[in-house]
C-alpha cells in the first residue's frame, strides 16, 4: 500500500525532474529506473556478502569483478557520501554508467539489461536530489517496492506511438484471473510494454496458490521465497523462467524488467524482439511456436504493418496488415495445445466485415475453442484513448459449443477523463463471478439474454457471418407501457379546462 507520505516523497522525485528541464514522462521513468537499479545492485551484492559469510564461501563483490580493484568506489552509497553535486555527477557519468551497461551479465546482477541505457541527467544538482529521494525509498519492503514502481507507472499519462497504452490495473488483474495461470504454467506478453499483464499474472499466482504464512522474507529483509503449498519450491526458486516478454523498444523493456524486479521475479525473461516479424521465429525458436500455457496481453491495434515485414507463418494464418489481427494469429502460433489466451481487442474486430476478419474469426471458432467475448465500455482507456474495446479469451485447439458473453456496463470509475472511483458502479465482480459458474458449466444460468451475461451457440454464430458483436445477441428487456383510451384522456382534459375557466372567472369577479 502506497501511504501518503511515500506518495509525496515520488510526487517530490517526479517535481525536482520536471523543474529539472525532463519533462518527457517516460524519460523520467527510464531515468529513474536507472538510478532505482543503481541502488538495487549494491542491496543484494550486500546481501549476497552477508550470505557468503555465513556459508564461508570467498566471494567477490561485483563492482571488483566488473571495475576492477576500485570497483567500490561505485557503490550507491559512496558515492551518496561524495557530497558535492559537481564530483558526484561526474562519477555517475563516467564511471558507474559504463559499469551499469556491464553488469546485465554478471550472474549476481538482477537480471535487467542496461547495455544500450543513456545517461540524461545533465544538472549535477538534479542527481544529487534525486539520489537522496531514491535512498529514502523502502525498495527492500516486500509489500511496497511494486505498488510504489506500479505509482510512477501510472504518470504515464499520455498515449505512446502506434497505438500503445497502459492497460488499468484493474482491468489486468480481471483478465489474470479469467485466464487462471496456474503453477508451472508459463506465461507470456508479446508485446510487453511496462509488464503490466506478467505483474498480473504473477500477482495472481501467488494469491491463488500461496498461503499468507508461505511469504517469507530473509533475515535481512531484502528478498522474499514464496513457499506455499501448492507451490512447487522448483519453480519459486527460479520464477523468472516461467514469465517470458518481447517488445522492440528498449526503453520499455529496461521499464519492464525493473517492474518484474519489483514484483519479486528475479532474472524475468524480457527479450528483445518484434514478434510479429521473420527474425524472432529465428532468434528465439523455441518461443515462438507452441512455447506457452497463457498469453495475456493488450497489443497495439492502430498500426498497419507491409506484409513484407510480417512472418509468412502469421500470415498462412490471416492475410492483413492488421496489427491487432496479426497479434491473435500470432498467439496461436505462440500456444501450446490446449494453452489459453487472454486479450485486448478493439471492437471492430468483434464485426468487421474484410475478409481477414471473417477469416479470423473463424479460426477462433472452428478450429480452436472461443471461450469467452467480454465487452467493455467506451471510457476503460481514457484518458489514453476513448476507443470501444472487449477481451476474448480462448483455447487452442478444441472445440467450441457455446460461447460465453458479457456486457461489462461499468469497471468502477467514471468513463470520462477524469476517471473518478465509482464502486457503485461496477461489473467486473460479477463478470468474474459468472465465469466461475461458466467454467463450472452451470449453463443453465445463462439462457437469459437480456442479462448482462449469456450463451450463444456456435452455430447461431456462423449464421451470423462470424459476428461476436456483444450488442448483437443481447436482448432488451422492455417493459409494456399501458396507456388510457384516448377519449378517457380527453374528457379529463375538458374538466380541467372548464376547472381553469371556473377559477378564471372568480378571479375576474374578485377584481372589479
Amino acid at each position: 500500500m502506497i501511504t501518503g507520505g511515500l506518495k509525496q516523497r515520488v510526487d517530490a522525485l517526479w517535481d525536482e525532474f520536471w523543474s529539472g528541464g525532463i519533462s518527457n514522462p517516460l524519460t523520467v521513468i527510464e531515468q529513474i529506473t536507472y538510478l532505482m537499479f543503481f541502488r538495487l545492485v549494491e542491496l543484494r551484492d550486500d546481501r549476497e556478502a552477508k550470505k557468503a559469510i555465513r556459508t564461508g564461501e570467498d566471494r567477490e563483490s561485483i563492482f571488483r569483478r566488473i571495475a576492477g580493484p576500485d570497483g567500490d568506489a561505485l557503490r550507491w552509497a559512496r558515492v551518496l557520501a561524495m557530497g558535492s553535486p559537481g564530483a558526484m555527477h561526474e562519477r555517475v557519468r563516467d564511471r558507474v554508467f559504463p559499469f551499469l551497461q556491464r553488469v546485465g551479465e554478471d550472474h549476481d546482477s538482477p537480471g535487467i539489461s542496461m547495455r544500450d541505457a543513456q545517461f540524461m541527467i545533465q544538472k549535477p544538482a538534479l542527481l544529487a536530489k534525486a539520489m537522496e529521494l531514491i535512498d529514502t525509498l523502502p525498495l527492500t519492503d516486500r509489500d511496497v517496492k511494486g505498488d510504489l514502481y506500479e505509482y510512477m507507472l501510472g504518470k504515464l499519462n499520455t498515449a505512446g506511438i502506434n497505438g500503445q497504452f497502459r492497460t488499468p490495473r484493474h482491468i489486468i488483474e480481471a483478465m489474470a484471473a479469467i485466464a487462471n495461470p496456474r503453477p508451472g504454467e508459463v506465461v507470456c506478453d508479446p508485446a510487453v510494454g511496462t509488464a503490466g499483464f506478467l505483474v498480473g499474472a504473477i500477482t495472481h499466482l501467488m494469491k491463488s496458490n500461496t498461503s499468507p504464512e508461505g511469504i517469507l522474507a530473509d533475515e535481512e529483509g531484502g528478498s522474499e521465497t514464496y513457499s506455499g503449498d501448492l507451490l512447487d519450491p522448483a519453480i519459486t526458486r527460479d520464477l523468472g523462467a516461467y514469465f517470458w516478454g518481447f517488445d522492440f523498444d528498449s526503453t520499455m523493456l529496461r521499464i519492464a524488467g525493473m517492474n518484474l524486479l519489483l514484483h519479486h521475479i528475479d532474472g524475468p525473461r524480457i527479450r528483445y524482439q518484434d514478434t510479429l516479424g521473420q527474425a524472432f521465429a529465428e532468434r528465439h525458436p523455441k518461443q515462438a511456436s507452441e512455447a506457452f500455457d497463457v498469453i495475456l496481453a493488450n497489443p497495439p491495434f492502430a498500426g498497419s504493418l507491409d506484409y513484407d515485414t510480417v512472418d509468412a507463418s502469421i500470415l498462412r494464418t490471416v492475410r492483413t496488415k492488421k496489427t491487432e489481427l496479426l497479434f491473435l494469429a500470432l498467439m496461436l502460433r505462440m500456444l501450446k495445445l490446449g494453452g489459453r489466451a487472454c486479450v485486448v481487442v478493439p471492437e471492430g474486430v468483434l464485426f468487421g466485415s474484410s475478409n481477414a476478419h471473417q477469416t479470423m474469426r473463424s479460426t477462433l471458432l472452428d478450429q480452436n475453442q472461443l471461450d469467452a467475448v467480454i465487452g467493455l465500455p467506451p471510457g476503460v482507456f481514457k484518458p489514453y484513448a476513448g476507443v470501444k474495446t472487449a477481451v476474448l479469451h480462448f483455447t487452442k485447439g478444441g472445440e467450441t459449443r457455446d460461447v460465453f458473453f458479457y456486457d461489462v456496463g461499468g469497471d468502477g470509475f467514471s468513463l470520462d477523463d477524469r476517471r473518478e472511483p465509482r464502486p457503485d458502479h461496477n461489473d467486473l465482480p460479477d463478470l468474474l463471478q459468472r465465469w466461475t459458474a461458466w467454467r463450472d458449466q452451470q449453463f443453465k444460468l445463462f439462457d437469459d439474454r437480456s442479462a448482462r451475461h449469456f450463451r450463444v451457440s456456435a452455430d447461431e454464430i456462423r449464421g451470423r457471418k462470424y459476428d461476436l458483436s456483444v450488442n448483437r445477441y443481447r436482448e432488451e428487456r422492455r417493459e409494456e407501457i399501458v396507456h388510457d383510451e384516448p377519449t378517457e384522456i380527453l374528457a379529463r382534459l375538458d374538466a380541467i379546462a372548464r376547472e381553469i375557466a371556473e377559477e378564471s372567472a372568480k378571479l375576474k369577479d374578485m377584481i372589479r
